[in-house]
C-alpha cells in the first residue's frame, strides 16, 4: 500500500474518510491504496490520488514503511508526505475530507494501521 501525508500550508494534514462495506466503515485515513504489479509505491501514490482525490502529486517525499497486522492479514504500507500538487482535493468516490492541525489528530478516529503516524508526524512536524 501507498498514501499520502498531503500538508497544506497552514500545516494540516488531509484525512479521507472510508466508505467501503466492511469493520473499518467510517474510520478515516490517509489516502492512497494498493501498488498495483509492475508499479513502484511513488507511481502507485500518484495514480491513487489522482483516482481518489483528482490532484497530480508534484512532490513527495518519504516519510515511513510500517507493517501492521491485523487479524485476518498483514500489510505493509509506504507512506509519503506530499507538499506540492497540481488541483484541489475532492472526494471522487464520494468521501469525506478533513483537513487536521497534526497537534488534534488524536482526536480523529483513525484505522489502525495508520494511527501510528500521529506521533511520528509530530516527532517530524519541523521537518516538513
Amino acid at each position: 500500500m501507498a498514501a499520502g501525508i498531503l500538508r497544506n500550508p497552514a500545516g494540516q494534514v488531509l484525512v479521507t474518510e472510508r466508505i467501503e462495506d466492511g469493520p473499518f466503515h467510517g474510520l478515516w485515513e490517509f489516502p492512497g491504496g494498493k501498488i498495483a504489479a509492475g508499479e513502484t509505491a511513488v507511481q502507485a501514490l500518484r495514480r491513487e490520488l489522482r483516482e481518489e482525490l483528482g490532484i497530480d502529486v508534484l512532490a513527495q517525499a518519504h516519510f515511513r514503511r510500517i507493517t501492521h497486522d491485523y487479524p485476518d492479514r498483514s500489510v505493509e504500507l509506504e507512506f509519503f508526505v506530499v507538499d506540492k500538487w497540481r488541483g484541489e482535493p475532492a472526494g471522487l468516490d464520494g468521501q469525506r475530507l478533513r483537513w487536521v492541525d497534526v497537534a488534534r489528530l488524536d482526536t480523529v478516529e483513525l484505522l489502525p494501521a495508520d494511527a501510528p503516524l500521529v506521533s511520528a508526524l509530530r516527532a517530524d512536524e519541523s521537518r516538513y
